[in-house]
């Protein structure tokens, strides 16, 4: 039941990014690349919690921690990098893009999308979820599986979006806190990463638990250099000198 509602509502979110894009057709052209980041993470989703992969994870602590990084980090850092936000104000009258960007300068965002919450909501659910016996609720209960992993996705979306959001966001905040909570995500995650190669879950076999602790040690290092790049990237564009041949254009156009 759980893989068939998972299945079902990627299907549905495939088809509303695509119902989104015909709808602002007539504005300026969509980058194709964004639509291709959306439709990879959404497979990065699907490969984590439905076939054989969302299977094995039951079994299988190496599969398990594949499946934490598709759905934790790679399919939020590709979710982000499509700026679905920016896709769903394109296709909406003016009245609803309005409410949605009313709704995104709300108190609640404002705090659930500040980088150090939404650190501690991702580092800090990791953390509980592999030092208390929350791991083996998760495999007991349909439940308790849907509601933390529903949580490893949103935690990892927020937090990717907090760092290096590309959709409009009236509640950035500074480069300099970004990329010390970024620092601070990293040691967290790392160590968490040593930990369970030292502890490993109960049930768990030794050698299992040391190479799921390596893969989320080694595999998590990965999507954090580019969290960095993209980071300083941003920061880059941001606060290069404009050109004279840029200012031109930017005065002919207005």
């Amino acid at each position: 039941m759980f893989e068939v509602f998972v299945a079902a509502l990627l299907i549905a979110t495939a088809v509303g990014y695509a119902w989104s894009l015909w709808a602002g057709r007539h504005r300026s052209a969509w980058p194709v690349h964004r639509t291709v980041f959306f439709y990879a993470g959404l497979a990065c989703v699907a490969a984590s919690l439905v076939g054989p992969l969302g299977q094995a994870a039951h079994e299988s602590f190496t599969a398990h921690m594949m499946g934490h990084l598709l759905l934790g980090m790679i399919a939020p850092l590709l979710l982000v990098l499509s700026a679905p936000v920016s896709v769903l104000l394109r296709a909406l009258p003016v009245g609803r893009a309005r409410a949605v960007s009313r709704m995104l300068r709300s108190p609640y965002v404002r705090v659930i999308t500040h980088p150090v919450v939404a650190a501690l909501l991702n580092a800090g659910g990791l953390w509980v979820l592999y030092t208390t016996p929350l791991f083996h609720w998760m495999h007991g209960s349909v439940w308790v599986h849907a509601l933390v992993h529903t949580h490893i996705f949103l935690a990892g979306y927020v937090f990717t979006a907090s760092m290096v959001g590309v959709d409009p966001d009236p509640h950035r905040a500074s480069f300099k806190l970004r990329a010390g909570v970024l620092i601070a995500f990293i040691a967290a995650h790392s160590i968490l990463a040593k930990w369970l190669y030292a502890h490993q879950p109960m049930g768990v076999e030794t050698a299992d638990a040391q190479f799921g602790a390596q893969l989320m040690y080694y595999g998590g290092d990965a999507v954090d250099v580019l969290l960095i790049v993209l980071l300083f990237t941003g920061w880059y564009r941001a606060t290069r000198p404009r050109s004279a041949s840029s200012d031109r254009a930017r005065a002919t156009s207005s």
